[in-house]
């Protein structure tokens, strides 16, 4: 989200300065009018005219006192848990998902429906994906809450709304912001999952490098695809055909075996979900879990081979784009306890790095993506709340 840093002085003032106090306000709630005047460099008397408008369009609320330097506490402002949210929608290879998240980021209302989508026709899926975002919508009406729009997470890459090329789900081009938008009244944007997981850990993830949130990172999205999200600046850096980060198919193993993008021994191939049960002679990950905590040989043995891989790709990464941080989120995370050592240690030997980048593990596991999807729309409409108003606000 980029947040205007100094008021406007040319046409569509009052649509930057919107803008500009809402910023504030999502920043350091709660927080006074005079306090916003302060630090925006508008006026106190415009600040409390954009207020106003804020408050009445249910984003912003008058809430517990703001911190004051002296005299009385003044009366703060803070966003409106009852004002925009955001629909996320996901569809991975092995599940479908749905996040609510209201202003504030909170989630109001979270579903999984676990099924196997490979051997399944794309319309089929995405009828599925229409009725949990029906029964999301529903969820969302039932609280009070507006949906400024919705954001589908997708394992692959996405152009304006569709979805052109899902290489674990082998489907044709699918245009699924008509289809999920023309169901639910919304309007629909499509992005990769692993940018998405990579922002919402950033806006709701709990880590954070020298006391701030973290800006430059990777984060590993570990599914039966692998995916990597790449934060730079606070920004997602999606590459000039909007296919950067396609972490699972860097090689790590040249003769490897053949993957289905048509090279050998790439990560995903050596590391990814699918490749790790196989190893470990196990079915599910619930069951992979438990015979690591067993201490079974050979589900050790798969996880930390597969950590060892990940951490061949992830030195590489490390040496281009020297991040702050790398993320281990999805079935990664889950299998953090027993493969971050091995990928640590591969990530040393591979770089010379007697002091690496940190390895953290996300607590969002695999609704990352989804999270992140919903804080779009969210973002989106504290970015730029004069468009918010102009679509939903009733004349």
């Amino acid at each position: 989200m980029t947040v205007r840093a100094e008021p406007a002085q040319h046409a569509g003032m009052r649509a930057s300065n919107l803008a500009l106090v809402l910023g504030e306000v999502a920043r350091t709630s709660p927080v006074s009018r005079a306090q916003v005047a302060a630090r925006t460099g508008l006026t106190k008397s415009s600040v409390s005219g954009l207020v106003t408008d804020l408050i009445s369009a249910g984003l912003i609320v008058e809430s517990a006192p703001a911190a004051a330097e002296r005299g009385r506490p003044a009366t703060g402002l803070g966003l409106a848990p009852g004002g925009a949210a955001g629909l996320g929608l996901e569809i991975n290879v092995d599940y479908l998902a749905a996040v609510v998240t209201d202003l504030t980021g909170a989630p109001r209302y979270h579903h999984v429906v676990r099924r196997d989508n490979r051997d399944r026709a794309a319309d089929e899926v995405v009828a599925d994906l229409i009725e949990v975002a029906r029964t999301a919508t529903a969820s969302a009406a039932s609280q009070g809450l507006p949906l400024a729009g919705g954001c589908v997470a997708v394992p692959g890459l996405a152009v304006d709304g569709t979805l052109v090329r899902a290489p674990n789900l082998g489907w044709p081009e699918v245009d699924l912001a008509d289809a999920v938008g023309e169901a639910t009244g919304l309007e629909i944007d499509v992005q990769n999952e692993a940018n998405l997981a990579a922002l919402g850990e950033m806006w709701f993830g709990a880590h954070q490098h020298e006391g701030e949130p973290l800006r430059d990172f990777v984060h590993v999205s570990g599914e039966i695809g692998i995916g990597g999200g790449i934060v730079i600046g606070g920004e997602v850096f999606r590459g000039a055909h909007a296919g950067a980060g396609e972490l699972g198919h860097v090689v790590v193993a040249p003769d490897g075996p053949r993957c289905g993008c048509g090279g050998h021994g790439c990560l995903e191939r050596m590391a990814g979900q699918q490749e790790i049960l196989a190893r470990a002679g196990v079915a599910t990950m619930s069951d992979l879990t438990r015979a690591c905590e067993a201490g079974d040989r050979a589900a050790l043995d798969a996880v930390t081979d597969a950590g060892r891989h990940l951490g061949v790709a992830l030195a590489s990464v490390l040496t281009l784009l020297d991040p702050a941080a790398i993320v281990l989120g999805g079935a990664f995370a889950t299998l953090a306890p027993w493969l971050a050592a091995a990928t640590s240690a591969s990530v040393s030997h591979h770089t010379g790095a007697a002091d690496p980048p940190a390895l953290l593990v996300s607590g969002l596991g695999s609704d990352a993506a989804v999270r992140g999807a919903a804080g779009t729309v969210v973002r989106r409409v504290i970015a730029d709340p004069a468009a918010y108003l102009t679509r939903h606000t009733p004349r």
